[in-house]
């Protein structure tokens, strides 16, 4: 089989597993006639799309791909095959299950690490009273009020279009628009549409924190979800890769886009975003801390696997959710509505692994991205994140 027609099988398998849960493609920008097919087909079995997932792997070696294609190609035909499996009833380990989806092995975190999160974070929130209270009150008083928020949103994301356009060449007709919505597992989400727009969806169910704004709209945005879409299409996609028109959940391609939206804000603004975030809400007339706000955010950085272990405790030990609830409010100091909030994207069938994209993301390319010695050579490993289609083992 020739590169052109792989692909196109690859292509229209990937298609295929949105007939088995709607939202499995995360993007589609390719030929509209594979989709139409794909649609107007019956609905597929799932044993038999993890069959044809394996044939393709196999068949890989006799193409004329290119070697990095090649790789990419054949780590998400890995994720695939396994989702055929899972969602024919097939039992899987959840470690199993996580490797298979995003090419990293995972495990339980340790304990004192996140007592010691809670040390350091003890000591940013200093006052009387548990942690957990004193945590709850901060983020009560970083709420942004809900009337303010479109405002927020159109400042940072044009703060941060203007630093990445200066860093990063990205097309003239580039656009995102912001649309409010509810009733959904997530705080934010990147519908990428093709020709360089995308619409960035914000949850109204979860209130919108001072904090956590500039990183939500650097995650989805700039230098994020919709940078990265832009550059590989205008690079990767225009090259003829068109393997890169697809974009699947639960594949290598989730964990270095999470990873890489993730380390975002700190790539494009660096140390310092707090001060640089505390101007940008003077200028609307709202206060904030950006110096508490970035050493609480440094405290609170080992807590980040956290969710990944609730996760193993959920589906590896069999625990009810009322234990993982107490233990994501035990460690992550979550209230009890947040963690409900966690718990409901841990429980979905598409989403729950999806946790991991996140953890191991940020630990796998964080330690890439600190190979850079300078601001310069750091800059330049982000750009082939935007640009290459890397894979975690490719950086391992």
């Amino acid at each position: 089989m020739n590169a052109d027609d792989f692909v196109r099988e690859y292509l229209l398998l990937g298609l295929a597993f949105d007939r088995l849960e709607s939202g499995f493609v995360d993007a589609y920008t390719g030929d509209p006639a594979l989709r139409r097919r794909i649609e107007n087909d019956p609905a597929p079995e799932p044993r038999s799309l993890a069959t044809r997932a394996a044939e393709l792997r196999t068949e890989l070696a006799s193409t004329d791909l290119a070697e990095h294609r090649t790789r990419f190609l054949d780590a998400h035909l890995r994720a695939l095959e396994c989702s055929g499996r899972t969602f024919a009833g097939e039992s899987i380990t959840f470690v199993d299950e996580v490797e298979a989806y995003f090419d990293v092995r995972i495990a339980t975190g340790d304990p004192e690490d996140y007592r010691s999160a809670h040390r350091l974070m003890d000591e940013v929130l200093a006052g009387s009273g548990p942690l957990a209270e004193r945590v709850r009150a901060h983020r009560a008083a970083d709420v942004i009020p809900p009337e303010r928020l479109q405002e927020c949103v159109d400042a940072f994301s044009g703060a941060l279009r203007e630093l990445v356009r200066a860093e990063y060449t990205l097309p003239d007709t580039e656009r995102v628009e912001y649309e409010v919505v509810g009733d959904k597992p997530w705080s934010g989400f990147n519908y990428y549409l093709g020709n360089y727009r995308s619409t960035v969806a914000i949850n109204s169910d979860l209130q919108q924190h001072m904090a956590h704004l500039p990183h939500l709209i650097a995650h989805e945005s700039y230098p994020g979800h919709h940078t990265e879409h832009c550059r590989k299409e205008a690079g990767l996609v225009h090259g003829g890769e068109t393997e890169q028109t697809l974009f699947l959940v639960n594949t290598p391609q989730c964990l270095m886009a999470e990873g890489l939206a993730d380390h975002a804000l700190g790539s494009i603004v660096g140390p310092g975003w707090g001060r640089w975030a505390q101007d940008i809400y003077a200028d609307l007339g709202l206060r904030f801390d950006g110096d508490r706000a970035e050493a609480l955010a440094n405290a609170s950085a080992a807590l980040l696997g956290v969710r990944q272990d609730a996760a193993l405790l959920l589906h590896d030990q069999g625990r009810s959710h009322d234990d993982v609830a107490a233990f994501l409010q035990q460690w992550s100091l979550a209230t009890p509505e947040r963690a409900r909030q966690m718990l409901r994207f841990l429980s979905s069938p598409l989403w729950r692994a999806y946790t991991s994209t996140y953890v191991e993301g940020y630990r796998l390319l964080g330690t890439w991205l600190d190979r850079g010695r300078s601001p310069g050579e750091r800059s330049e490993l982000f750009r082939r994140l935007l640009d290459e289609p890397l894979i975690p083992s490719s950086l391992r």
